[in-house]
């Protein structure tokens, strides 16, 4: 589904409810507009079956979503948790094997914040690292909340 200036929605939009500390979001609209991206669920479906053989469920649930804005390099990935930085990858082939991506779940799972230099992400996820975005923090009158 589309709306009127092309973009894709989802349903509700743009919203991805989360059942786990951590959530790794794959793209699954990048640069096929008007039909389903095949190379986007190859590595949804790849992920989650490594993430549950790796004893990662608990903490990571693997989920598509309408647009991750990376389509001049897609694949791409996103790891979030409340309170941690947002990272997004791109140029995640589904057809190579996926270990620095269980490698990076595991270090983001162990960081307080999420937050770590390049240098320290799997050596494949340190050259398609597209962003690393601070945790957001809201002021209100009331206070800090997260």
């Amino acid at each position: 589904m589309e709306d009127d200036k092309g973009r894709p929605v989802a349903t509700p939009p743009y919203a991805v409810a989360q059942s786990t500390p951590h959530q790794i979001l794959v793209c699954k609209a990048c640069k096929h507009f008007g039909s389903a991206c095949a190379p986007g669920f190859a590595l949804l479906k790849k992920l989650r079956a490594a993430v549950a053989a790796a004893n990662l469920g608990a903490d990571f649930e693997v989920t598509g979503t309408a647009c991750l804005a990376g389509c001049s390099r897609p694949c791409t990935v996103a790891w979030r948790a409340t309170g941690k930085a947002t990272w997004l990858f791109g140029d995640i082939d589904p057809d190579e094997p996926i270990e620095d991506l269980i490698a990076f779940s595991r270090l983001y799972a162990k960081l307080d914040d999420g937050w770590c230099s390049g240098a320290d992400c799997p050596p494949r996820l340190c050259e398609t690292t597209l962003a690393r975005i601070p945790a957001a923090i809201i002021v209100t009158q009331e206070g800090v909340l997260q």
